[in-house]
């Protein structure tokens, strides 16, 4: 059996190249199976592997094995962040859904022979995909392939920040850029636990969305206020953690000092050093690719890293993780519902205009690519 498969390389020639390729699938072993794939939707982490920090509307057509591509330049500045995967052909799609056509012997495999399930592992830009059972979620029968597609991803990183929260002792948490599909569930999840979110978006529109959500507290980044706005937030809330999918810019470092400030009012005896209460800023994203400005000027128990999601399922252990797939399937049509501004074909998902149109990550424009 062959697929239809899309692929990203880097060139030596200083340029990215989306291109399908036909390949093989194999016969699933004892533990694996093979999914139809019926939808797939295209995340940031998705666009980072396709196109890296190149301009997609400088995309241009072109054509690899008789099939349609797209290349775009690489800034010369940045070639230099892509030696490690210069001349590698990397297949894209970390989630979607589809149909179990066939399954290995073992009794994992067996039991989701014919069923819908969501799915995760790459490679899932694909007609088909060979992967094992244990990577697959079965889904209800009342949930569609367009609904399952994202059942992993955005529910279990929305997730498992609040269950970040819970393991390092935080009671309430800055969420940036959270009007994104990703923000709303988490928006809906701490109504649901009773966790105070301190949302910060760019936009008055994003703001009305929010509210309009159930949201408390939702800021402007944009408006003149925005500082005496996010200290009364972090203040009310007692909020010592943040997620950030921007990653370059100051507005980390800003949430970092709004917290010492109310660190430091709750403290009953002035210290040199500042706050000892532990603030922690987790990057998870690059919207903006510049570098992130920290002035350092909030005491010295602070913490700035990264977050990714299979570290963390790493982390927080096979029972815990079990129990959030549990929550995520409950509430696949309510508190993690995705939602998506367009959606392209996979045959059409590298055409220029597609390509300029999905490619600019911005908030609220997700595309859902369907196999069709």
């Amino acid at each position: 059996m062959k697929t239809l498969q899309l692929q990203s390389c880097v060139h030596d020639n200083a340029t990215i190249e989306c291109a399908f390729f036909e390949v093989d699938i194999p016969e699933p072993a004892p533990h694996e199976v093979i999914l139809k794939v019926e939808a797939a939707p295209i995340n940031p982490s998705d666009l980072a592997l396709m196109f890296g920090l190149a301009d997609v509307d400088a995309a241009k057509a072109s054509e690899r094995n008789g099939l349609p591509s797209v290349v775009i330049d690489i800034p010369p500045a940045m070639l230099k962040a892509y030696q490690s995967r210069m001349g590698q052909w990397l297949p894209v799609g970390n989630e979607g859904s589809g149909t179990v056509i066939a399954a290995g012997e073992s009794d994992a495999a067996q039991a989701l022979m014919g069923k819908r399930v969501g799915a995760f592992g790459g490679e899932l830009f694909a007609q088909y995909r060979c992967l094992p059972a244990m990577q697959c979620m079965p889904l209800g029968d009342d949930i569609s392939a367009e609904q399952g597609a994202s059942c992993f991803v955005n529910p279990m990183t929305a997730l498992g920040f609040v269950e970040t929260l819970k393991m390092e002792g935080h009671k309430a948490m800055v969420h940036l850029a959270a009007a994104s599909n990703l923000g709303q569930m988490l928006n809906r999840i701490c109504i649901e636990d009773g966790i105070p979110l301190v949302n910060i978006v760019r936009s008055e529109e994003q703001v009305a969305l929010l509210k309009g959500q159930g949201a408390d507290i939702v800021l402007n980044s944009a408006a003149d206020d925005f500082g005496a706005q996010l200290q009364a937030a972090i203040e009310a809330t007692g909020a010592t953690l943040a997620f950030d999918p921007i990653g370059g810019g100051a507005l980390s470092n800003q949430i970092l000092m709004a917290m010492e400030i109310a660190a430091q009012k709750r403290m009953s005896e002035w210290s040199r050093y500042g706050s000892n209460e532990h603030k922690q800023v987790y990057v998870y994203g690059m919207l903006d690719p510049a570098p992130m400005t920290l002035t350092r000027s909030y005491g010295f128990a602070w913490s700035v890293g990264g977050w990714l999601l299979t570290p963390f399922m790493q982390r927080a252990g096979i029972e815990r993780v079990m129990a959030m797939q549990g929550r995520v399937l409950k509430g696949l049509t309510t508190t993690f519902a995705s939602h998506y501004a367009s959606r392209v074909a996979l045959t059409e998902s590298l055409a220029v205009a597609a390509v300029k149109e999905y490619g600019k990550r911005a908030t609220g424009k997700k595309t859902l690519i369907v196999m069709g």
